[in-house]
């Protein structure tokens, strides 16, 4: 007996390519916008310099997820669980993250938490989402990182434009430009494959299937975050170490150009290897499930129908 959810249903918004096309306009207006406000000096174009650099990459995530997406997931689902889904991650962060301790385990901690939120809402957002497979829940999770990601990313190039001096344009498009770049391989990626899990290990089933493997998941992704966030520290200290200049030259203020150097090498590096490692981890997750899910069929041209035993 085929249940109403084992045939995905093809949405009216499965038309390929307006990721992509959004992206570029949108990366369009905001150059435009870039050069208007410098020509211009009008202070007043900033907050959109602001929500164009943050939001533009993680909504084309969700586009992407828009015209991928089967079954009973709506398009008002997906919009609502980027935004209210965003909101409300940063809010929960902010207020578990307001008390902890400076720290080289901070990193660690808050990986851990910003993970339990987004897991937190990917469960309300997908409690009746059907059908529930791992593809549909790397999809949703990554709508929700995205909205994380694109109010953070909001947050901090705020943070990087105010100074004493006044507005710092180039450090705001110096920060956005880096973290839309990261984006989709940052709290996008994080909570695709706590999803994919989530979801994978209850296919078939009209409710979420608490196991093991979604737990397992929070743990592995947490701690990517976690040495994500850690990777500026790690590579400060293995560039301290590597060049045999001493820690306490940081307190001069005498710093060789050759360690910031070895910093920027390092860090890009650490980062391309976490990224390299969670891609890993979200494509074994979705070939497991689907190869779990698959039947084996017989082979063409086999006669398969029953009928009455063959005699020797």
């Amino acid at each position: 007996m085929s249940l109403p959810w084992d045939t995905p249903v093809a949405h009216p918004h499965h038309r390929h390519g307006w990721w992509w096309k959004t992206l570029v306009v949108g990366f369009v207006l905001w150059v435009v916008t870039i050069i208007v406000t410098v020509s211009t000096q009008n202070t007043n174009l900033v907050p959109t310099i602001i929500l164009l650099g943050s939001f533009l990459v993680p909504f084309t995530v969700v586009l992407f997820v828009i015209e991928r997406v089967t079954g009973t997931v709506s398009t008002m689902q997906l919009v609502t669980a980027f935004f209210v889904g965003g909101i409300l991650g940063v809010l929960g962060a902010s207020l578990l993250e307001a008390d902890l301790e400076q720290g080289l385990s901070l990193y660690l901690v808050v990986g851990f938490v910003e993970e339990f939120v987004k897991g937190v809402l990917l469960v309300v957002v997908g409690w009746r989402v059907q059908p529930k497979t791992a593809r549909q829940g790397a999809l949703l999770g990554a709508t929700i990182g995205a909205g994380f990601a694109a109010f953070e990313s909001a947050g901090y190039a705020f943070n990087a434009a105010i100074t004493a001096r006044g507005i710092d344009l180039a450090s705001l498009l110096q920060t956005e430009v880096v973290r839309a770049v990261l984006a989709p391989v940052g709290h996008v990626l994080w909570t695709a494959v706590l999803g994919a899990v989530l979801f994978g290990a209850s296919t078939g089933r009209a409710r979420f299937r608490w196991s093991w493997p979604p737990i397992v998941a929070y743990v592995v992704v947490s701690v990517l975050h976690g040495l994500w966030d850690a990777n500026g520290t790690i590579a400060t200290l293995v560039a301290f170490i590597v060049s045999g200049v001493p820690l306490q030259a940081t307190q001069s203020g005498m710093v060789p150009a050759a360690v910031n150097g070895i910093v920027t090498t390092v860090y890009v590096v650490g980062l391309g290897i976490v990224s390299l490692i969670g891609v890993g981890v979200l494509v074994g997750v979705l070939r497991h499930y689907r190869e779990r899910t698959q039947e084996p069929s017989a082979p063409v041209g086999w006669d398969t129908t029953p009928g009455p035993e063959r005699l020797p």
